[in-house]
């Protein structure tokens, strides 16, 4: 696919609107359907129609592996850190309504913190998912012998 000029260009109109739909549904999620899981997958996406298009090594450079590693593990942190942050204000561990002297401002910032670490997460263990697996097929394509 890297040389169907096509799809090349096709890919380089929508992969833009498709990265700026992840941040829509990634802030709608607290008035309508969408949050972190739906935004994590739709930006995972993105890189995965990127890598089709340009090819894995390609993809590798936009988002390198160490970048997909630290997304994983400060996804966790950030939904984490929420919850301690709760509990360091007087709350139970994930009680939003401490985060501000406002109940319901602390609820919202709570919710966004804790999605944005979700859609952190999801997006990393997507690509690393699909990191893995077309290196793989890469890889086992190269050591196949053509007589078989």
């Amino acid at each position: 696919m890297e040389n169907n000029l096509v799809l090349r260009v096709v890919g380089k109109l929508l992969i833009p609107f498709i990265l700026l739909f992840a941040l829509y549904v990634q802030f709608h999620g607290d008035f309508g359907p969408g949050g972190g899981f739906q935004a994590g997958v739709i930006f995972a996406t993105g890189i995965v129609f990127y890598a089709l298009i340009f090819g894995l090594e390609r993809a590798r450079q936009a988002v390198p592996d160490r970048l997909v590693e630290t997304m994983l593990a400060s996804g966790v942190l950030i939904y984490a850190g929420v919850g301690v942050a709760g509990m360091l204000l007087g709350g139970n561990y994930l009680d939003y309504f401490v985060l501000d002297k406002n109940p319901v401002i602390g609820q919202h910032r709570g919710i966004f913190w804790v999605e944005v670490g979700v859609a952190t997460t999801v997006s990393g263990v997507m690509l690393k998912i699909f990191y893995m697996f077309a290196s793989r097929s890469v890889a086992g394509n190269a050591h196949e012998d053509p007589e078989d």
